[in-house]
C-alpha cells in the first residue's frame, strides 16, 4: 500500500467516476484502476462496487476512505515540519449544528492557517449527518449537544459508532427573540408564555425526532411549529413573525443581527454543548486549533 493508492481512492470517492478521477490525477483511466484493483486485493477488501450506473463505495470502503483521509493529512503534516514544504492543501472539516461560535472558530482558524492554498469546509447540517460525518471520518470534528432528554438515545449511537463526545460547556435553555418582540422586556420567560407565539426549528430530514432536534424538547406542546433548513431563514422568520427558538444562550451580534436577543428559558434542563470525535482518529494540528479558537469564544 502507498500514498499514491490512498489518493486514487480518495479522488475516485470525490468525483464519482474514473475517468474524471484519472484526469484531475494525469494518469490514465487503466493505470488508475489496475493500481485501485491491487490496493484491494492487498488489503483484502472491496472498496468499490461496479455497477452499470459507474462505480459506487462498498460499507467496507467507507470505513477504509475515513483512514485513507486521516493518513493522508498525517503525510501532509509530516512533509510541512521536516521537509519545509506546505505538503499541498491544507483541509479541514467541522460538521456541526448551527452555532454562532461554532463559525467564529472557523473564521479564526482560516486566519491562522489559510495560507495561499487550503480546503476547509464548515458543514452547518442536521444532527444524525453530524453524526455520520464524524463516523466516516468526512469531518473531524463534530458538534452538538446532549441533555436528560437525548442523551440515553445519542450516547448509544455514538458508542456504537465509535465516536467520543467531549463537554465544552453547560449551558442554561434560552430564547432567541426579536428585540421589539412582545415577550422582550421579560427577565425571564416560560413555555406557557410562548404558547402564542410561533416555534421555529431546523429540521432534521429523515432523522426527524425529537432525539436528533437542535433545539431542547419541551412536554409542553406546542400549537404554531415552522421547520427551516438555514440559519438566515430562522432569524427572518423569527423577526417577522414574533416566533421564538430555543438555544444555548450563546449569541453573536455579528451573525446573528443586533434585532435578536436570548433571554432565559424556565424549567427546561441544562444543554451538555460539545464535540465528538472518533476514538481511532488523531487529532490534528488543525483540529487543535480550531478547539483552542471555539474554547475562546466560550469564556
Amino acid at each position: 500500500m502507498t500514498l499514491q493508492q490512498l489518493k486514487y481512492v480518495v479522488t475516485v470517492a470525490e468525483t464519482g467516476t474514473i475517468t474524471e478521477a484519472a484526469n484531475r490525477l494525469y494518469i490514465s483511466q487503466p493505470s488508475l484502476t489496475n493500481a485501485i484493483r491491487e490496493l484491494e486485493k492487498e488489503m483484502k477488501i472491496t472498496i468499490f462496487l461496479r455497477t452499470n450506473k459507474g462505480i459506487i463505495l462498498s460499507k467496507e470502503g467507507e470505513d477504509f476512505l475515513g483512514y485513507a483521509r486521516q493518513v493522508l493529512e498525517q503525510a501532509a503534516i509530516l512533509e510541512d515540519k521536516y521537509k519545509g514544504t506546505s505538503g499541498g492543501k491544507k483541509k479541514f472539516c467541522v460538521s456541526t449544528q448551527h452555532y454562532s461560535f461554532a463559525v467564529n472558530a472557523f473564521v479564526d482558524l482560516i486566519k491562522t492557517y489559510g495560507q495561499d492554498e487550503y480546503d476547509f469546509s464548515l458543514r452547518e447540517t442536521q444532527t444524525y449527518e453530524i453524526i455520520e460525518d464524524v463516523a466516516k471520518m468526512r469531518s473531524e470534528i463534530g458538534i452538538l449537544f446532549l441533555n436528560n432528554f437525548n442523551e440515553t438515545v445519542l450516547e448509544k449511537i455514538l458508542k456504537s459508532n465509535g465516536l467520543i463526545f467531549h463537554q465544552l460547556f453547560v449551558a442554561k435553555p434560552h430564547v432567541f427573540i426579536s428585540r421589539r418582540h412582545p415577550l422582550a422586556d421579560h427577565k425571564i420567560i416560560t413555555n406557557e408564555e410562548l404558547d402564542d407565539y410561533p416555534y421555529l426549528s431546523f429540521e432534521q430530514g429523515e432523522h426527524n425526532s425529537f432525539y436528533f432536534s437542535e433545539e431542547i424538547f419541551s412536554v409542553s406542546e406546542r400549537k404554531k411549529n415552522i421547520r427551516v433548513r438555514d440559519r438566515a431563514t430562522l432569524f427572518n422568520l423569527l423577526i417577522g413573525l414574533n416566533g421564538y427558538t430555543v438555544c444555548s444562550g450563546v449569541i453573536d451580534k455579528k451573525l446573528n443581527g443586533k434585532d435578536i436577543i436570548a433571554v432565559p428559558l424556565a424549567d427546561e434542563s441544562d444543554m451538555r454543548i460539545g464535540y465528538i470525535t472518533h476514538k481511532k482518529r488523531m487529532l490534528s494540528r488543525l483540529g487543535t486549533t480550531y478547539l483552542d479558537a471555539l474554547k475562546k469564544y466560550l469564556q
